[in-house]
């Protein structure tokens, strides 16, 4: 399965949570949640993840910790917040450079409509076609 199709499931995860939940709850019942929606529909999630960071010639073992690890290959950042700001797309573009991912996910569950709150956040991933 591509991350294409990996971030197709967890979109339309989201939005059916959001439109059952509605805004307001905390981050950790989104997260909670979500993990749980993803296993049932067969996908293989990873909750708060530790990502290690390499500084000099020392490794710090818990630099931060990717909410959701999708497949392996896609990382899912939960927000629950009246409005993004810039340094949350930068913070999760450092994530997938530092964990070596390709695509994220950017989900605020905080927004009124479900479509406002997601933005896709590319590291090195073709837009084009998937190769056969």
């Amino acid at each position: 399965m591509t991350e294409k199709e990996i971030a197709t499931i967890v979109v339309d995860a989201c939005v059916q949570i959001h439109r059952s939940l509605g805004p307001g709850l905390m981050e950790s019942v989104y997260e909670s949640i979500l993990a749980d929606e993803l296993g049932a529909r067969g996908l293989d999630i990873q909750q708060q993840v530790a990502v290690p960071v390499v500084w000099g010639h020392r490794c710090h073992p818990i630099a931060f910790r990717i909410d959701l690890l999708v497949e392996n290959a896609v990382v899912v950042e939960l927000k629950s917040l009246d409005r993004m700001a810039p340094a949350h797309t930068k913070q999760l573009l450092t994530y997938l450079r530092l964990a070596d991912k390709r695509l994220g996910l950017l989900v605020n569950f905080g927004m009124p409509l479900a479509r406002d709150g997601i933005k896709r956040v590319v590291n090195n991933l073709p837009e084009g076609p998937e190769p056969q």
